[in-house]
């Protein structure tokens, strides 16, 4: 479906951008000192939304914030924050947290996030949900790997235990698919490459959903839109058009967003193997009937080949091939995509 993509200036001046980033107050929130004795320090910020019993841990992907996650941060955090507390974090290299030039690992990212969880004192066995896609989910492998007992559950959606690009392409195609990501283009070029490696042309160009907006009347804990007469959330007019303004607020925040920080996530990225061997082990430690591994099929980032081998290694009490589903069902289909972690937690919630 061909449509017309605003430019970055249209979009800007559009009256939804400055709440593009939904007022969401955190219950917690704070900076770790991270990595000691390997390293560091290297601050890492966090937050926790709701203050319920269920703990989530959610891992966010390359080049993603905190923020990245507030679809789900709203529902479970805000929406049903007496059942859940919501931790979320930016990874070393992104957003608040800081961008050391070093040579990054998916395991040391995985024990910065340890880190965290020791020190907002999520420490019990069997205690906390681990949420992490694509990146992320890569990160949420080794987190399983050290600490296995405490997961009660372990969720990766749209990721690999190493990264293949399919026959089409070779790694070194698709490594320079994603270094064009930093190579000097207009924003708005940059922008919509993006977008169609993540979401199919048919979303970004329908209507923006105001039903999954937030509202101060209505949304615990979340705080008025600037710039709206009644404080009200507004939608953009498409759903490329929020998906832009949500890159150009992270690109334009001072420091959020850097060429050295994406790039060292990159490498951790491309240096990420989990054998079958080990992912076995792992899912034996974790229990199979706690993990889900979930993956589309109409995913440009990281081919579906990918999500089957790790299925295949792992056999999860729930692997899901979704028909049509693309890299990002946090964002593209979250009211589905909520559901099916809803439904799952309440299922691993029976296991103790």
């Amino acid at each position: 479906m061909a449509f017309i993509r605003p430019t970055a200036e249209e979009t800007i001046k559009h009256p939804a951008y400055p709440s593009v980033i939904w007022a969401l107050e955190p219950h917690q929130k704070g900076v770790v000192e991270a990595a000691h004795g390997r390293g560091g320090p290297v601050k890492i910020s966090w937050e926790i939304h709701g203050d319920g019993p269920t703990k989530l841990v959610l891992i966010m992907g390359l080049a993603g914030v905190k923020t990245s996650w507030q679809r789900q941060t709203k529902y479970f955090g805000h929406d049903h924050g007496a059942e859940y507390s919501v931790l979320i974090l930016d990874n070393r290299g992104m957003g608040d947290s800081d961008k050391p030039l070093a040579r990054y690992t998916t395991s040391a990212m995985a024990a910065d996030v340890v880190d965290v969880l020791d020190h907002v004192g999520w420490t019990a066995d069997r205690e906390v949900h681990v949420v992490g896609i694509s990146l992320g989910g890569m990160i949420a492998q080794e987190v399983a790997c050290a600490i296995p007992q405490r997961l009660r559950s372990l969720t990766l959606v749209a990721t690999t235990p190493q990264f293949e690009s399919g026959p089409a392409k070779s790694w070194g195609d698709a490594l320079w698919a994603r270094i064009g990501f930093v190579v000097p283009k207009s924003e708005e070029q940059g922008i919509a490459d993006t977008s169609r490696q993540l979401f199919t042309d048919e979303w970004l160009a329908a209507p923006d959903d105001a039903a999954t907006l937030p509202s101060p009347k209505t949304t615990p804990r979340c705080g008025p839109a600037p710039g709206t007469p009644d404080g009200e959330y507004l939608p953009f007019d498409t759903n490329f058009q929020r998906f832009q303004a949500q890159e150009l607020y992270k690109k334009r925040q001072k420091g959020w967003f850097t060429r050295q920080g994406f790039l060292c996530q990159l490498i951790a990225a491309a240096g990420h193997r989990k054998t079958a061997a080990q992912l076995r082990s792992m899912a034996d430690r974790v229990g199979r009937e706690r993990i889900m591994i979930m993956h589309g099929t109409a995913d440009n980032m990281i081919t579906v080949a990918n999500g089957e081998k790790l299925i295949k290694y792992v056999e999860p009490g729930v692997g899901l091939i979704v028909e049509g589903m693309g890299h990002a069902p946090l964002m593209d289909r979250p009211e589905w995509f909520n559901s099916v972690l809803e439904e799952r937690f309440m299922a691993w919630a029976k296991l103790g």
